[in-house]
């Protein structure tokens, strides 16, 4: 199926690695140009010769923590003058910190507001005059299975993350009649370096083996197993596409029916 994403220009926040990379390879194999972001310059810079080399498409790494208003800043004036418009925003951040409700300082509720509100919020903010501009656009937030069934050990998670669907929710009604349309797409169980620091996080504190949580886990998944970024993916880019040209406002679950909340 044609994505209707040739030439298209799209921003991918939070990109070096895990499905954030995964989901800039589909763009650029879709041929879009494509800007990553990540905070590591060796690494970021590394992923965009790998895509690029695979792909053949322009993938320009540009470094950014999106905790930080003035690389945000920094950012979409790069992406004015690069690209000109924007036709494709991913909004995607690391997932904050886990921690205890009765210890935890409040400077880590701050950093996370940050990291994963604020974030969301600052980029939305610059891409929509972009996109308007335009004519169209699409956005798409990374959020959280969390934003369905809190997860217990990710409190941070649960709050701000929820907070984002919300403003996407909202946004998505406010900028219809602008051709811009805007959806929330969650991750179950991915197989990511996330996952597999909860999961070792997880065994330790149950006191098994991590083979073993990982094997109790994966059978409470009615798929029977972890999903992949590159499947994950595949279902964000396509509600990011032009091929989506009716669906907004929406929450998608990608988790192998793991949830089971409506």
């Amino acid at each position: 199926m044609d994505l209707k994403l040739k030439n298209k220009k799209v921003l991918v926040l939070a990109s070096s690695k895990g499905i954030g990379r995964e989901i800039a390879n589909k763009y650029s194999e879709e041929g879009a140009s494509v800007i990553i972001i990540g905070r590591n310059e060796e690494t970021l810079k590394k992923t965009a010769d790998e895509i690029s080399t695979q792909t053949g498409r322009e993938v320009i790494p540009f470094v950014t923590d999106v905790s930080k208003k003035e690389d945000i800043n920094r950012l979409f004036a790069f992406v004015k003058e690069h690209f000109g418009v924007l036709d494709v925003l991913v909004s995607n951040a690391g997932g904050p910190p886990v921690i205890n409700f009765e210890t935890s300082d409040e400077t880590a509720w701050y950093d996370a507001f940050e990291l994963t509100l604020m974030s969301s919020v600052r980029a939305i903010k610059e891409a929509i005059p972009l996109m308007k501009e335009n004519g169209q656009g699409r956005i798409i937030y990374i959020a959280s299975s969390s934003i369905k069934e809190p997860i217990s050990e990710l409190l941070l998670s649960n709050i701000f993350r929820s907070g984002v669907q919300v403003l996407c929710k909202s946004l998505a009604e406010d900028y219809a009649k602008d051709q811009i349309l805007i959806n929330i797409v969650g991750p179950g169980k991915i197989d990511t370096d996330r996952l597999r620091s909860l999961d070792k996080k997880n065994a330790e504190k149950n006191q098994v083996e991590l083979k073993e949580w990982q094997n109790k886990v994966q059978a409470s998944i009615p798929i029977g197993r972890y999903g992949t970024p590159e499947e994950f993916a595949e279902a964000a880019v396509f509600l990011g596409s032009y091929r989506n040209t009716y669906i907004t406002g929406q929450t998608l679950l990608i988790d192998g029916g793991f949830v089971k909340s409506y």
